[in-house]
């Protein structure tokens, strides 16, 4: 049923509170740490003086909002589509604001996990859990690793090359002016997106798979789906992002890497072996552990503090506690992809577009249905380019669903007798084939 003029605006309301109650709620921000943590360890590392770092906190009394917070969800009727929706968002900004309360205690790894889940959890099908996931590729990444490493002699592309590029493909896309890519000094990370703004870390080598990666993962995403929740007639909270709707963004966004071709091997063993440390975090290790895990897998220096750094945002770098954003990547990316392949096989694959029409969790898209469907809810003004293509998308679905139902370990390509079966010749054929 849709929603009246006045529930509409009584719900709009309700809205509007949790922006502007979220507005103070900078999670990121809050438990990231600063250029000079990263450097005065490194200088004691290199002397060989193995200390843990000091990392500050600003520990902010979030009271006033959380009652705000309370009041907004106790006003949201569950039993109806968009009440749901800002009653989950309300509670999931409550949680944030208890995490920052809590920040710089191990406390905060019981908010991180409410927020964002834990290592071990299942993936769906219930099969394997993200660690399994994470051992997976982890391995295969280095059983490949000396055989891509020789072939691998790409030249690195300097940050101001990568911002110009960026900046013009940008332009093309959104239009002159509206997305601006600036290099940040101070910046740990290669890269954050904001709805209006990408930085990338001034004097930072990129490689061609980062440069479209950027593009894909945090321009076509990220500040996409900001820019189009931000064209929302009702409800600006669609342009937010709320914790609960992280695991979905960054699985859309790694997807969106995936379908285009632009993720490789090495980027799905970082993002597996921050899921290993996360654990190891959670089970005792502490973040010189955590840093010589990154160093004994093949990360330089800089890139095994960034790496240990984010496992232990806001939490104390003893042991024991974690902050657990990086595990949705993966459990993520797996959830996006079997929402999209049971698109395909349910004949919904316009169902995949109201995923873009702001930033939200993929049970929004059924939830929020009627709220399309009578317009409370605008669709996408942008969509990723991959999106658009409608047939190229369900093409690459389709061998996805097909190629899932064939059991490699029931195939023994080396076996002579194979060699007709997979190559549709004689094995005498075959073998000449192959010389």
């Amino acid at each position: 049923m849709a929603a009246s003029t006045a529930d509409l605006a009584r719900l709009a309301a309700l809205d509007a509170r949790i922006v502007r109650a979220s507005r103070r709620l900078r999670l990121l921000q809050a438990v990231s740490w600063t250029r000079p943590v990263q450097q005065t360890f490194l200088d004691r590392w290199q002397r060989g003086v193995q200390r843990l770092p000091e990392p500050e906190y600003l520990v902010e009394d979030h009271s006033d909002l959380r009652a705000e917070l309370r009041e907004v969800a106790a006003a949201c009727d569950p039993d109806t589509p968009l009440g749901l929706y800002l009653k989950r968002t309300a509670e999931s900004w409550h949680t944030t604001a208890l995490l920052l309360e809590a920040v710089g205690t191990a406390e905060v790894t019981e908010h991180s996990i409410r927020l964002f889940g834990r290592p071990g959890d299942m993936l769906p099908g219930g099969q394997v859990s993200g660690l399994d996931a994470a051992l997976h590729f982890v391995r295969i990444a280095d059983e490949l690793d000396a055989e891509l490493r020789a072939g691998d002699d790409e030249d690195a592309i300097a940050a101001t090359e990568v911002r110009e590029r960026l900046q013009n493909e940008l332009d093309g896309f959104f239009g002159a002016g509206q997305v601006a890519v600036e290099l940040d000094p101070d910046l740990i990370a290669k890269a954050a997106a904001g709805p209006t703004r990408i930085r990338l870390r001034a004097g930072a080598a990129f490689s061609s798979y980062d440069l479209h990666q950027l593009r894909e993962h945090e321009a076509y995403i990220h500040t996409l789906t900001a820019l189009n929740g931000r064209s929302q007639p009702h409800f600006a909270s669609l342009a937010g992002s709320s914790p609960r709707i992280t695991a979905t963004q960054e699985g859309l966004a790694t997807f969106a890497e995936l379908i285009t071709g632009h993720i490789d091997i090495e980027r799905m063993k970082r993002i597996s072996l921050r899921i290993l440390a996360i654990d190891m975090a959670l089970r005792g290790a502490d973040f010189i552990d955590v840093f010589r895990f990154f160093l004994e897998a093949g990360q330089r220096e800089p890139e095994s503090f960034a790496s240990a750094a984010r496992i232990f945002r806001g939490v104390p770098v003893t042991g024991g506690a974690a902050f657990t954003k990086d595990g949705v990547y993966l459990a993520g990316l797996v959830r996006v992809h079997t929402f999209f392949r049971w698109c395909l096989r349910q004949k919904k694959l316009a169902l995949t577009h109201r995923l873009f029409a702001g930033k939200m969790a993929l049970q929004d898209v059924f939830d929020l249905a009627p709220a399309f469907e009578d317009g409370s809810i605008a669709p996408p003004r942008f969509l990723p380019p991959w999106a658009r293509r409608a047939h190229g998308l369900a093409g690459l679905l389709a061998f996805s669903l097909f190629a899932n139902s064939i059991r490699l370990d029931r195939v023994d390509i080396e076996r002579e007798d194979a060699l007709p079966e997979l190559f549709g010749h004689t094995a005498s054929e075959a073998r000449e084939a192959g010389r």
